[in-house]
């Protein structure tokens, strides 16, 4: 009972993280309609910026992760002005091979800067190991803060999107960019506005991920983007609740798979029953059917 309990942890930890991520696929997904398979490639900048910072420029833990939030924010607005924003009224395709050059382009810069030898990452969290049931379960710092971040993070978003004047225009564009455009909400800025909150979260994301699994490289974030993407889908993709749920459940049947059935098939069990709860509810676990007049 006691190693499950740790198993069901360390699940939620990870769920927790594929859940930031997710948002940042959720929030582009239902505002620009659009998926942003570079998302990935932001969650190693952060990664990296964050331990560039500690490593090189002697900075704390905390200034740290600041900077790279700012890097990425900064990082996710360039890429929608310059790769995605000229291709508004293109095609699906289009804008989905876009993202996939961008995604390379990201790998491979990094390759030029930091090399392609693992890094080993330092943890940014200081806060002891909690020891319950006379030290049989143990639950890291590292999974305290990242199930806390992520529950803060729901929350903060939930209320942006609901109450104040930017999460509204976010709401009504991705309901009809057209009518939100006729009433006077600036489309380009707001979609802007949710690669910087996407790309911002993806490098909290990164460096708590990096935390826990303390092994960098160029590559560091293309296996957990896919993960979060799969989150993002499950949960029902352009919601942030079903983001929450999607990664937590990802996460945990990630870690009871590979501890009860197989190391080796962990992975593919998360993709079949993503296929699963698609053949059944093909909008995901919260999402909306969603009806055009033709």
């Amino acid at each position: 009972m006691i190693q499950f309990l740790s198993y069901l942890v360390n699940g939620i930890s990870l769920g927790s993280v594929y859940a930031i991520i997710a948002l940042g696929y959720s929030m582009v997904y239902g505002i620009a309609k659009m998926l942003n398979f570079a998302h990935g490639d932001v969650i190693m900048v952060g990664a990296f910026m964050s331990f560039s910072a500690t490593q090189y420029w002697g900075m704390s833990p905390m200034v740290s992760v600041l900077v790279s939030v700012v890097v990425c924010t900064l990082l996710g607005m360039t890429i929608e002005r310059l790769a995605y924003k000229p291709l508004r009224q293109a095609t699906s395709l289009a804008v989905l091979i876009t993202a996939i050059g961008m995604s390379y382009l990201l790998q491979n810069l990094a390759l030029l800067i930091w090399g392609a030898n693992p890094k080993s990452f330092s943890s940014v969290v200081n806060i002891g190991t909690l020891s319950l049931f006379d030290g049989r379960l143990r639950i890291t710092g590292e999974t305290v803060v990242t199930v806390l971040a992520n529950l803060v993070i729901m929350i903060a978003l939930t209320l942006f999107t609901g109450k104040t004047k930017m999460g509204k225009a976010m709401r009504a564009v991705s309901e009809d960019r057209g009518a939100a455009e006729l009433m006077g909400i600036n489309v380009n800025a707001t979609i802007s506005m949710t690669f910087a909150i996407g790309s911002g979260l993806a490098a909290i994301a990164g460096v708590l991920l990096c935390s826990a699994y303390p092994v960098l490289m160029p590559t560091t974030g293309s296996m957990p983007g896919i993960k979060a993407f799969t989150a993002a889908v499950f949960g029902g993709i352009g919601s942030i609740p079903g983001a929450l749920i999607g990664g937590i459940l990802l996460g945990v049947i990630e870690i009871l798979g590979k501890a009860y059935v197989s190391t080796e098939l962990g992975d593919a069990l998360v993709f079949a029953v993503l296929i699963i709860v698609l053949l059944v509810k093909p909008t995901g676990l919260l999402g909306k059917k969603v009806h055009e007049k033709v």
